[in-house]
């Protein structure tokens, strides 16, 4: 499915991309797959992004990835929504849900699964380029002399 709610701006892309629960409206396609796999969007593209590739994630219940990987250049920060399963990283497996982060370094060897039999496992992928943070983000925001006015509706 294409995202149609796009807005732009100068300094900006939005994008409604629906409900979590209904990720699996969105298909990827990846060489080491044997099919297009359903529950995946990538936002690179969709949002223009510069600094990093993020992902939407919906895997249903008892299922897994097909395969271990690594990267080259770039650290995985995954944050799980929602669900039950676990994670692998060089043969340590440990218990993932929701309010768990993980952050795996471009080495590590990586894989998990939904060990639920009714929930699916909801997740953002967040890959950046390792060792190139250079500060804080509060550090990088500049205050805009302005008062905070909102244009349009107020909200309900």
């Amino acid at each position: 499915m294409d995202v149609t709610n796009i807005k732009t701006g100068a300094h900006f892309t939005a994008a409604e991309v629906g409900p979590f629960s209904h990720l699996d409206q969105y298909t990827c396609t990846h060489p080491a797959l044997p099919r297009d796999t359903d529950g995946k969007l990538f936002l690179h593209a969709l949002l223009g992004l510069t600094s990093s590739e993020i992902s939407l994630n919906k895997m249903p219940p008892k299922t897994s990835m097909l395969f271990y990987h690594t990267h080259t250049l770039n650290e995985e920060i995954y944050v799980f929504l929602s669900g039950t399963g676990e994670f692998q990283i060089d043969n340590k497996v440990f218990p993932i849900g929701e309010g768990t982060v993980v952050r795996v370094a471009p080495e590590g060897e990586r894989c998990w699964r939904n060990t639920s039999a009714t929930e699916d496992l909801l997740y953002i992928v967040i890959q950046a380029r390792a060792g190139t943070y250079e500060g804080q983000t509060v550090e990088d925001g500049v205050g805009v002399q302005k008062k905070v006015s909102w244009v349009g509706k107020a909200p309900a």
